[in-house]
C-alpha cells in the first residue's frame, strides 16, 4: 500500500521560495495503474521524484507498504530505491557502452545479485522483442528499441512500484502503444502499483483512474 498524506514540495530560489506542490493526498494498493496529467512545470516530475525516493518532500508524510522511505538513512534509502521502486524517463538514461543484456542488469551493480537474474534478464528481453538487439549497444537501437530496454530495465529487481515520467513523449504513436502495452504486461505480471506521468490524453484515457496536477494540487479526474 501507498500511503501519502498532506505531501508539499518548494524550492528556493534567489527570487525566494517557489510553491510547486500542496496537500497531495493519495493511496494506492498493489496491482493499481493511474495516469497524472497536468501542464509543464505543474509538479507532475516532483511528485514522482518524492515517491520514488529521489528528492524529500518538504511537507508531509509517505509511506510504502509500512515503511516510511524518507525517515531512513542515506544507504537505506539507496537501497529501498533500488529494490522496490523501478523508474522509466522520457529519456531512456541508458549506458551507452553496455548492451541491451548488461544495461538491462545495471540495476545490480549497487545491489545484490542473485543466480536467477540473468535468466530473467533475457526472458525479459525476449518478452520485449529484443532477443535479437540482446548484444546490441544504444546506439545501434531505435528510439522505440531503447526505450523498451529502459522498461525491462526497471522490472528486472521486480519492484513494487512501477513510475513512468512521460516513457512516450519521444516516440511515434504506433510505437508509444506498443511501450504502453509492454508496460501493462509487466504491471499485471509483477501485481505492481504503476504510475504514468504523460501529456497524451489518448495515453491517460487508458487508464481507469486518472489524475491532474491543477493549482499546486493532485485531483482525481476519472
Amino acid at each position: 500500500m501507498l500511503i501519502a498524506k498532506g505531501i508539499a514540495k518548494s524550492y528556493e530560489t534567489e527570487a525566494g521560495i517557489v510553491p510547486v506542490l500542496s496537500d497531495v493526498n493519495l493511496e494506492l494498493a498493489r496491482g493499481d495503474a493511474i495516469s497524472i496529467m497536468g501542464p509543464s512545470g505543474s509538479g507532475k516530475s516532483s511528485l514522482l521524484h518524492i515517491l520514488g525516493v529521489l528528492d524529500p518532500p518538504t511537507e508531509g508524510e509517505y509511506t510504502f507498504d509500512g515503511v516510511e522511505p524518507w525517515t531512513l538513512e542515506e544507504r537505506e534509502q539507496a537501497r529501498f530505491r533500488n529494490k522496490e521502486i523501478g523508474f522509466v524517463f522520457q529519456d531512456h538514461c541508458l549506458l551507452p557502452q553496455c548492451t541491451v543484456l548488461e544495461n538491462v542488469m545495471s540495476p545490480y551493480i549497487v545491489g545484490e545479485r542473485d543466480e536467477a537474474a540473468e535468466e530473467r534478464a533475457r526472458t525479459l528481453i525476449s518478452r520485449a522483442g529484443l532477443t535479437e538487439r540482446i548484444q546490441h549497444f544504444p546506439s545501434q537501437l531505435s528510439g522505440g528499441e531503447k526505450q523498451r530496454v529502459a522498461i525491462v530495465r526497471a522490472m528486472i529487481r521486480q519492484p513494487r512500484l512501477l513510475l513512468c515520467d512521460e516513457p512516450t513523449g519521444n516516440l511515434d504513436q504506433q510505437t508509444a502503444w506498443q511501450v504502453l502495452t509492454l508496460l501493462a504486461e509487466m504491471r499485471q505480471e509483477l501485481n505492481c502499483i504503476l504510475m504514468i506521468v504523460t501529456h497524451s490524453p489518448d495515453i491517460a484515457g487508458e487508464f481507469s483512474r486518472q489524475y491532474t496536477v491543477r493549482d499546486r494540487k493532485l485531483v482525481r479526474t476519472v
